[in-house]
């Protein structure tokens, strides 16, 4: 009896050891999506039904023997692992997450299509949160009708359980840290709104203290602003932007076409970033009043403070894209 004891013993001891060394690999990419407040048993059934671990019981003896804190949260398996280096990792947090990259100038439908893309939620989930959500820039924009403007531009790193109003306040949350940085403490509105301009109009970070001169400048003498960015947002608003402006979209009655009112919109038309937002704060003293893409220099602009120089920086404008048309 004693030697089948033994045995026994011996048995269970080589089958604990070769479960524990041996690494054991995923049929496939895997996730397992750990709760809060899930016990050990918990998390060895959910690691063994997911093919991460060939015993729970093992893992439960391993998990008591080193008395470590295992964090909850979301882990990927796709490669060959040990069961104590998948134990090891659990207990580190190595916990996955997904990246959403928010590039300067994306506006919130744009936002909504990363992160429908990411799989983090729907597109309309998260369109409904910058909705929603305003309370949350409400103390330094009480006109605030969405968050356009306030989800700022930088990459993300968020769980999957996380819900898209905790992604909103996320991002609101680096929009008051870089506000912070850069002295923005009052007129939230304008400044974003125009910064949102500035960000739609040029990419050149150089060109921007200029645009800003340029809005500034058609404000203070009551002319219409006329950026195609806003027109194409009120487009986007109305859902019937079709990928160009239509001559119809220059007449459509919206506060945010900027053909056919004074002023600036009713509010941003993107997340504008740091060198936007530093241009609206702080615009060029200039008398220009328009501009046009410069053909010579791409990207940049041709500012003009006539408008007969204006029209002649526009034919040079048109011409060199013809020129380019018949270029083979």
């Amino acid at each position: 009896m004693k030697r089948l004891f033994l045995l026994l013993v011996l048995l269970a001891l080589g089958f604990a050891g070769y479960v524990l060394v041996t690494p054991k690999e995923p049929h496939q990419e895997v996730f397992v999506d750990i709760a809060p407040g899930t016990g050990s048993a918990g998390i060895a059934r959910q690691l063994e039904d997911a093919g991460v671990i060939r015993n729970r019981y093992v893992f439960i003896a391993m998990r008591y023997w080193k008395r470590g804190t295992l964090q909850a949260g979301e882990y990927r398996f796709a490669d060959a692992a040990t069961m104590g280096q998948v134990y090891d990792r659990l207990r580190r947090g190595d916990i996955y997450f997904r990246v959403l990259t928010v590039p300067e100038g994306f506006n919130i439908f744009n936002i909504a299509a990363a992160v429908d893309a990411t799989g983090l939620a729907t597109k309309d989930d998260f369109l409904a949160a910058a909705r929603r959500d305003v309370k949350l820039v409400a103390d330094i924009d009480p006109k605030a009708q969405t968050l356009e403007g306030y989800l700022f531009p930088d990459s993300y790193r968020f769980q999957r359980r996380e819900n898209v109003d905790q992604m909103a306040a996320a991002m609101v949350k680096r929009f008051r840290q870089e506000a912070q940085q850069l002295g923005l403490s009052t007129n939230y509105h304008q400044v974003v709104t125009m910064a949102s301009l500035v960000e739609k109009e040029t990419p050149i970070a150089t060109d921007r203290p200029l645009v800003a001169s340029v809005l500034n400048n058609r404000l203070m003498q009551d002319m219409p602003l006329m950026t195609d960015p806003t027109v194409i947002y009120a487009a986007m608003l109305q859902n019937r932007y079709r990928g160009t402006i239509y001559q119809s979209d220059l007449q459509a009655k919206s506060e945010y076409n900027t053909y056919q009112h004074t002023g600036l919109p009713p509010g941003p038309i993107c997340n504008p970033g740091v060198a936007a937002l530093t241009a609206a704060m702080h615009p060029a003293t200039s008398k220009y009043l328009y501009f046009v893409a410069d053909p010579s220099a791409q990207g940049h602009s041709r500012f003009a403070a006539t408008l007969d120089e204006h029209n002649r920086n526009v034919q040079a404008y048109r011409h060199a894209q013809h020129a380019s048309a018949q270029t083979p």
